[in-house]
């Protein structure tokens, strides 16, 4: 299911809080800090564009991979006004079909991982990326933290009024199966100044360190490090953003 269908044209104005451009910093930090030679990108779960288009814009090779079209669409878009050629692939990463291998980097960004509910599906992932990397190649990836996931959004509720989006984000978190459902329902203005409603369901799991470690090593990652909060420290008990940086 495409769970960005309506939001995605709404997506951009509603993040607009966060520091993409300090987020590729960071990425292009851990590349430097692991000596690696980064030329070309897969980017999983790549969205809107918002890491693909300034790496580009860095000289790097990239390709971006998201379920949403209309995510694409958007990508597609940002990408022409800036004269930025992508390549830009829909398809569902949990079934990871890619014909390019011996890659220099495979990136996933801004929590997409999340959003792949099953151990199976994320391992698939995980033992596809491994395969596509060269000898040596980086794997760089977060998540939205356990403690993210069950405490600060679980069974809360958020709400903003701007100008012309209002938005409403109710969360359940299951506890025994890790997930936390959210309820998105949005109101955007049209040029009349008339407000549709939109509503959207995500579902997203939320995964320990040590999940995670045991999956990437199952797919033949031996070297894994682990990050918390755009930092080079290790992740605190109230860390919301894990890193991991892999090497084959």
């Amino acid at each position: 299911m495409d769970q960005y269908r309506d939001f995605a044209f709404v997506y951009d104005e509603l993040m607009d809080d966060v520091d993409y451009e300090g987020w590729v910093d960071y990425i292009e930090k851990i590349i430097e800090k692991e000596n690696a030679k980064v030329k070309n990108i897969l980017e999983l779960a790549c969205g809107t564009g918002n890491i693909t288009i300034p790496l580009a814009k860095k000289n790097y090779d990239i390709a971006g991979i998201d379920i949403s079209d209309e995510m694409l669409n958007v990508a597609r878009s940002k990408a022409e006004k800036e004269n930025i050629e992508l390549v830009l692939l829909e398809q569902d990463i949990s079934e990871l079909d890619f014909d390019v291998t011996n890659l220099d980097c495979v990136l996933c960004a801004c929590d997409g991982f999340n959003y792949i509910t099953y151990d199976e599906d994320l391992i698939n992932i995980f033992s596809k990326t491994h395969e596509l990397l060269k000898e040596e190649g980086i794997f760089i990836f977060d998540i939205s933290s356990f403690y993210k996931l069950s405490t600060v959004l679980g069974d809360n509720m958020y709400g903003e009024n701007r100008e012309n989006i209002s938005y409403m984000w109710q969360n359940y978190f299951d506890d025994e199966q890790n997930l936390v459902e959210m309820e998105l329902t949005f109101f955007v203005a049209d040029e009349n100044g008339k407000y549709d409603k939109h509503e959207e369901v995500h579902l997203q799991r939320a995964y320990t360190e040590d999940e995670i470690i045991d999956m990437l090593e199952e797919a033949g990652f031996s070297d894994v490090k682990v990050y918390g909060d755009f930092t080079f420290d290790a992740p605190e008990e109230d860390s919301e953003r894990i890193f991991f940086v892999c090497r084959k």
